[in-house]
C-alpha cells in the first residue's frame, strides 16, 4: 500500500508542477506578446509596462485564449493598426515558444 501512496504523491506533485509550469508560461507570453502590441501602438515604455500587465490580466476572464485575442483585436483595431485575428493567434502561438524557452532556460 506504501507503494501506491508514493505514486499517488508522485503524480500529484508532477501534476502539480505541470500545472505551475503552463500558467508561467502563458503568463510570459502574455507579457511578451502585449510587448509586440504595445510595439505596434506606439506606446511608451510606461504605457508599454501597464499594457502587458492588463494583457496578463485579460488571460483571467475566462479559460483558454478568446479572452486575450479578443483584448489585443480590440486594441489593436482601436489604435489604428492593420492587424488581423490570424496574426494574434500566429504571434501567440511564436510567444509561446519564447516563453517556453526563456522559461526552461531559467531567463
Amino acid at each position: 500500500m506504501t507503494n501506491f501512496n508514493d505514486r499517488e504523491r508522485g503524480e500529484e506533485a508532477k501534476f502539480a508542477f505541470d500545472e505551475e509550469t503552463a500558467f508561467k508560461i502563458a503568463a510570459r507570453r502574455n507579457r511578451l506578446v502585449g510587448e509586440w502590441a504595445a510595439a505596434l501602438m506606439g506606446l511608451t515604455e510606461e504605457e508599454t509596462d501597464a499594457y502587458k500587465k492588463a494583457v496578463v490580466q485579460a488571460d483571467f476572464e475566462e479559460a483558454g485564449d478568446e479572452d486575450v485575442v479578443r483584448k489585443l483585436l480590440g486594441d489593436l483595431t482601436a489604435a489604428g493598426c492593420d492587424v488581423s485575428e490570424v496574426d494574434i493567434r500566429t504571434k501567440l502561438e511564436e510567444k509561446t515558444v519564447e516563453a517556453r524557452r526563456q522559461l526552461m532556460g531559467g531567463a
